[in-house]
C-alpha cells in the first residue's frame, strides 16, 4: 500500500463506496403519526356509512402493531382479527380478499398457514406510499365482510397524500404576508399557507356550503366579518370521499346549530361533521388547519 499514490487511493476508495451504495435500497417507514392518520382515515369512512363499530389495526412492514383503535360497540375479539388482518396484508403484499376468495374458491390446504401471520378474511389492505409495501390495516367489527374492507381502504388511501408537495416551507419557517395579499385572498377565498403541520385559509363565502368531515385536521374558524347558520356533529347525508382524509356531502342529519358573527371563534376537532348551513350575505373567516 506505501506505493499507492492519495490520487489512487482516493479513486478505489470511490470505487468502494460506489459498489457499497448499490448494495443499499431506500426504504420509505411508516411513522406512527401516518399510522394515527390511517386510522384517523377509516374512522371517519366509518362515520360516513354509520358503521355500527369496527376495530381498525395499523402495523409496519413487518407485521408489528403501530396503532389500533376499537369504536364503541364493537365486540372483544375484533382487535386481535383486526390485527391479523392487517399483518396477513403485509406480510403477503396483498388484500386478504384475494385470499378468502382462493380458500372459497377450493384452495383449502392454505388454512394451514399458521394463525400468527395469516388470516385470511376480507378486510386487511396493504398501505402503499408510491409502490412500496409500508405497513397495512386491518378492519373486523363493522356491518358485514364487504364494510371491512371498505373502511380499510379508505385508511390505506390516506396514505397517499403523506408524500404530496405542500405549498410552503418547513415547519419552523417564519412566513410574513402583506396586507394586499391577504386581501386580494379574502375575495374569493384562497389558501394562505400551507405546509405539513398546519394550514391557513383565508375564506370567503356568500352561499351554503357542502357538509364535510377532515379526518386529521382540527379546524380553528375565527369570524372576521359576516354572519351564518354553522352546523357541527350529526351524521352528513349522501357523504362520499373527495381526497384521502376529506369527506363531503349535501347536508348534516342531527348535530348543534349555531349561529355565528364577526368576531366568534369555533373549533371543529378532526372527525366531527360540520356545515355552512345558510349564509347571510357573505361572511369572510379565517380557517386555522391543525394537522395530526
Amino acid at each position: 500500500m506505501k506505493f499507492l499514490t492519495k490520487t489512487t487511493i482516493a479513486i478505489l476508495l470511490f470505487a468502494f463506496a460506489t459498489v457499497s451504495l448499490a448494495q443499499v435500497a431506500e426504504k420509505k417507514s411508516l411513522t406512527l403519526d401516518g399510522a394515527k392518520k390511517v386510522i384517523a382515515a377509516a374512522v371517519a369512512e366509518a362515520r360516513r356509512l354509520n358503521a355500527p363499530g369496527g376495530v381498525i389495526a395499523v402495523v409496519d412492514d413487518g407485521g408489528n402493531l403501530m396503532a389500533l383503535e376499537r369504536l364503541d360497540g364493537t365486540f372483544a375479539a375484533g382487535a386481535t382479527i383486526s390485527i391479523g388482518k392487517a399483518r396477513t396484508a403485509v406480510l403477503f403484499k396483498r388484500p386478504t380478499a384475494v385470499f378468502e376468495k382462493i380458500i372459497r374458491d377450493g384452495r383449502t390446504p392454505m388454512i394451514a398457514l399458521p394463525d400468527e401471520f395469516f388470516t385470511p378474511l376480507q378486510g386487511g389492505v396493504p398501505i402503499l406510499i408510491g409502490e412500496q409495501v409500508v405497513g397495512g390495516v386491518g378492519v373486523s367489527g363493522a356491518a358485514s365482510a364487504q364494510q371491512d374492507e371498505e373502511l380499510a381502504i379508505a385508511g390505506a388511501e390516506a396514505a397517499k397524500s403523506f408524500v404530496a408537495a405542500t405549498n410552503g416551507s418547513a415547519s419552523d419557517d417564519v412566513f410574513y404576508l402583506k396586507s394586499e395579499k391577504v386581501s386580494a385572498a379574502f375575495v374569493k377565498g384562497a389558501p394562505l399557507i400551507e405546509v405539513s403541520d398546519y394550514k391557513v385559509h383565508a375564506s370567503h363565502r356568500d352561499a351554503a356550503g357542502q357538509a364535510e368531515i377532515h379526518a386529521w385536521e382540527t379546524d380553528v374558524i375565527y369570524v372576521l366579518d359576516g354572519s351564518a347558520t354553522f352546523v357541527t356533529g350529526g351524521t352528513v347525508i349522501d357523504g362520499k370521499t373527495t381526497a384521502p382524509g376529506e369527506i363531503r356531502g349535501a347536508s348534516i342529519d342531527g348535530g348543534e346549530t349555531r349561529k355565528i358573527t364577526k368576531g366568534d371563534v369555533i373549533i371543529v376537532p378532526q372527525g366531527v361533521p360540520h356545515w355552512f348551513k345558510e349564509v347571510n350575505g357573505k361572511i369572510n373567516y379565517y380557517v386555522v388547519k391543525v394537522i395530526g
